[in-house]
């Protein structure tokens, strides 16, 4: 039996508990239960939600589990002094450590992503960078794993950091049994952009998710349907068929919405010349991002940096 503990405190986010449905359906979906799920706080009781429902926990004392999740809130803020020091104690006794959304937050003040990949809610990715520079911040991935840790983006990101655990733990059949039941893809994998490019492409099968990860990777390149098909192994006309009916666009139109979306990104929150984001996003120049932009935004990159400030 996998002990799982899901430490919660004051004003931390409702939906983080999707985790538990995650877990009870691959209890259900096995011959015998595979999980067993705790919530824990640091005094016991009833502990009110940001949305103001009361969740009932036990004190977390001094017992240990297998996994323990601290929770996220709507904001950055951090548990208790003890909360913090038992996350830190129970990183030496617990195989594996997860902070979903803003509990990566509790993690980082405790030390232990120090030096270490993580990620958080895309909104709070910029406090983390100045308040914790000595994470390893990827802000753009739904979740991460480096060594026995685990962070994941905000919302619903807890539920597919939650089925690459069924997955690690009871195989790949039984996440996809539980993601069924969820009415959820498979999973979205943890190198999956935060944004909506990717979110709203949403292919079916992971081979042509692995193709768009593979493009969003290597904007800088021409990528042509030949390099795409021969990353994820099927021959240029199986994939462009695979392609256009999982996701309805062809291939060269969503490598052009993921060029698009990550320059704009990076005029919105660098300082990175619009010639460099150009070459780094794969238009070559700037006049060709130019005509772009205006013909999906409607303004050139100028403007929109000008409107953000940057």
């Amino acid at each position: 039996m996998i002990r799982i503990g899901i430490l919660l405190y004051p004003q931390f986010q409702m939906i983080n508990l999707a985790m538990t449905t995650v877990f009870e359906y691959a209890n259900l979906s096995m011959d015998e239960p595979l999980y067993e799920v705790t919530l824990i706080s640091e005094q016991g009781g009833l502990v009110r939600s940001s949305s103001l429902v009361e969740v009932n926990t036990m004190p977390f004392g001094d017992t240990r589990y297998d996994t323990l999740l601290v929770a996220g809130g709507n904001d950055s803020t951090v548990g208790s002094p003890a909360l913090i020091d038992f996350l830190r104690k129970s990183a030496r006794r617990t195989r594996r450590l997860g902070g979903p959304c803003t509990g990566a937050f509790n993690l980082a003040e405790a030390g232990l992503l120090n030096d270490r990949r993580a990620t958080t809610h895309w909104f709070h990715a910029l406090t983390m960078r100045h308040k914790y520079p000595e994470v390893k911040l990827d802000e753009d991935s739904i979740f991460v794993h480096d060594a026995g840790i685990w962070t994941s983006a905000g919302a619903t990101a807890c539920i597919d950091m939650a089925l690459a655990f069924v997955e690690d733990d009871a195989g790949v059949d039984i996440a996809r049994v539980v993601a069924r039941k969820l009415v959820v893809y498979h999973r979205r994998m943890g190198g999956q952009s935060q944004h909506s490019a990717l979110l709203e492409i949403a292919p079916r099968t992971d081979r042509i998710q692995k193709a768009l990860i593979y493009a969003k990777s290597n904007l800088n390149q021409k990528l042509s349907v030949e390099e795409l098909a021969e990353a994820v192994h099927l021959s240029p006309r199986q994939f462009s068929r695979a392609f256009t009916d999982e996701t309805g666009m062809t291939p060269a139109k969503a490598v052009e919405r993921l060029r698009m979306e990550t320059a704009r990104l990076m005029i919105e929150s660098s300082s990175v010349p619009i010639e460099t984001v150009a070459k780094d996003t794969g238009f070559g120049d700037p006049d060709r991002m130019r005509r772009a932009f205006i013909r999906v935004y409607g303004q050139p990159p100028q403007v929109i940096r000008r409107a953000y400030g940057t």
